[in-house]
């Protein structure tokens, strides 16, 4: 959840060490700090957003050609300088994402050796680890290596010394961590994007690697401690792609890039005459054809794609589709089946906790793996048979929403390859779905013209302190999406409940002072809906309803209408996501939140 960036250069680097941070603030912003090494070693750290690191810095004239800079998002000890990185211990200074499980074991052993603690964190214990072994007569390097092999838990680390200011030592196992190659110069970060500024060569460092970076170059050890080679990738990334430009958050950004997003991801499809199982990998039609089931490991939003995605498989696939919480399917005595088509779906790829129901997966027999994922390089997709990329370009905003969407028509792709395989949607069916797949990014572009209704809406939730929203069958997992996207960033109180279960327990809370978003696309459930929905009005409550033209939903005395488009069949769930995502982001935008920042809250969850 947090962001280091690090350098080596023949040039003052602490401007390129405060612009990584600004790209990477989306990592995590409780806190930030630099370390340079000129002479001596200098530190500056502070509060809140870099902008006031950056302004510290210029007043302090900091300046040297090597230094590791980091962004913090909380985990061990409150938001406050003490607890900032960088830490240093005599001449050591240290820069780490991730959590050490067994800082409190090492912290005694330490203490006992005479160090002194002054932060909460169990970073601290890495840099007097470091120290600990420098003064054993280690160099650098292998004082990082000795260290490193002491930690348990997950981590990506960048180490300068005075003792050695030639040379920048990082290493990573569990939290993702990679390098960029300059001319003459060389850096490190944990996101490709801090880096765009300087080069586009970068090195995706694997689990174990320690490395050794110099002006001239850098050498890898793997977890074995031997010599590697890692292969260099050139980004594809455009600078401007991590840029606001005209808009005023990321996250409005985002919402308005989905169109482009959804093409760019469905590309290989909507100019093609058939969906291929090559889509997802060249051994994907021989594994496809030896699964009997799926099971879908994610968190957070992707948990909902997965959610969505369940409906989909079982109704048009036929196959039986199991959806776990990553974070609590590790800790459960489930009952694995090896023939199961285990499906990761993440945003960044590396998010923790669905990284490691993935491995405990494997622990249990279950063979074939596919991640759907927006990063290329990312743990998962390394760590999966079968892979399958959104195309989404990098997500900012905390609040994730071109992701998600991309995400659903990768899984809608998913589907139709298993249902293909299985028999069981005919060629006339399979090129109606491609049609609707290469109209889906016109009828997004269309959807987001409610946005002037949309703030209309927002006013009115701005003054609220609780919200409900409510969906049938598939689209009961985008009204808890809509919840989730509300409580992230607008701070109200937000739940989301199958409309049927109204009169289970939900309906108590209704009256005047709660609003309910109701979606009503028309299908099958829309009747049963509709009930639900008089069910509200009877208890006096407000609702805002979202529904296909064709839905024949009038607004009234107390019922508030945004019509959408015609009913899009098995894409609705993805276009009725779009007026939520704004509803999110207008109704924070009104209460005066940072929309792209929210509090207590990180874009990538690289800790358990």
């Amino acid at each position: 959840m947090c962001g280091i960036v690090g350098a080596i250069a023949k040039r003052n680097v602490v401007p390129i060490l405060l612009e990584g941070l600004k790209q990477l603030e989306y990592r995590g912003y409780d806190s930030a700090g630099v370390a340079v090494l000129n002479g001596h070693l200098q530190r500056v750290r502070s509060t809140g957003r870099v902008a006031e690191l950056e302004k510290l810095t210029q007043a302090q004239g900091l300046s040297g050609a090597i230094g590791i800079a980091h962004t913090r998002w909380a985990t061990h000890g409150v938001p406050s300088e003490k607890n900032a990185h960088p830490h240093v211990s005599g001449g050591v200074s240290v820069v780490h994402n991730g959590i050490i499980e067994n800082h409190e074991e090492l912290r005694a052993k330490l203490r006992a050796q005479g160090y002194e603690f002054v932060s909460d964190t169990d970073t601290e214990v890495i840099a007097h680890l470091v120290h600990s072994n420098l003064k054993a007569g280690a160099g650098l390097f292998d004082a990082v290596r000795n260290s490193v092999a002491e930690l348990v838990g997950a981590y990506a680390i960048a180490v300068v010394s005075e003792s050695d200011p030639s040379r920048l030592v990082v290493a990573r196992m569990g939290a993702p961590l990679l390098l960029g190659v300059g001319d003459g110069e060389n850096f490190a970060a944990s996101d490709a994007s801090a880096l765009l500024q300087v080069t586009r060569r970068m090195i995706y460092l694997e689990e174990g690697d320690v490395v050794d970076i110099r002006l001239g170059g850098f050498q890898i050890w793997d977890t074995n401690g031997k010599r590697v080679e890692r292969k260099v990738h050139v980004s594809e990334l455009a600078a401007d792609a991590v840029e606001l430009g005209p808009y005023r958050h990321f996250m409005q950004k985002e919402i308005f890039e989905q169109p482009g997003a959804a093409a760019n991801t469905l590309e290989m499809v909507t100019n093609a005459r058939s969906i291929s199982p090559r889509l997802f990998g060249a051994e994907a039609e021989a594994i496809l054809r030896r699964i009997d089931s799926v099971l879908i490991l994610a968190c957070g939003t992707s948990y909902h794609a997965g959610v969505v995605a369940r409906y989909w498989i079982e109704a048009i696939a036929g196959l039986p589709c199991n959806v776990e919480i990553a974070s609590e399917y590790r800790y459960r005595a489930s009952v694995p089946n090896p023939r199961a088509l285990v499906v990761t779906i993440s945003q960044s790829g590396e998010t923790a906790d669905t990284i490691a129901a993935l491995n405990h997966a494997k622990s249990l027999g279950h063979a074939f793996c596919l991640t759907i994922c927006n990063v290329a390089e990312s743990a998962l997709v390394r760590q999966s048979d079968l892979r399958f990329l959104t195309r989404a370009g990098p997500e900012i905003g905390v609040a994730s929403t071109k992701a998600f969407t991309t995400q659903l028509a990768a899984l809608v792709l998913l589907t139709a390859v298993l249902a293909k395989q299985r028999g069981r949607i005919t060629v006339e069916r399979e090129a109606e779905l491609i049609h609707a797949l290469r109209h889906l990014p016109a009828a997004l572009s269309h959807v987001l013209q409610v946005e002037p209704s949309i703030k209309t809406w927002a006013a009115r939730f701005a003054v609220r302190e609780h919200a409900l929203f409510l969906g049938r069958g598939i689209h009961y997992p985008i009204a808890l999406e809509g919840a989730l996207k509300l409580k992230e960033i607008s701070y109200i109180h937000a739940e989301a409940y199958p409309a049927g279960e109204l009169k289970h327990g939900p309906l108590a809370l209704v009256d005047s002072n709660m609003p309910v978003v109701a979606i009503a696309p028309r299908d099958a459930l829309l009747e049963k809906l509709k009930s639900n929905m008089q069910e509200v009005r009877a208890r006096g409550g407000e609702l805002y309803v979202l529904a296909d033209q064709d839905a024949h939903i009038e607004a009234s005395d107390g019922v508030h209408v945004i019509t959408l488009t015609d009913h899009a069949g098995i894409l609705s769930p993805i276009l009725h996501t779009i007026p939520l995502q704004l509803l999110a982001y207008h109704t924070a935008l009104a209460r005066g939140n940072d929309v792209d920042k929210p509090r207590n809250l990180a874009k990538s969850v690289t800790v358990e």
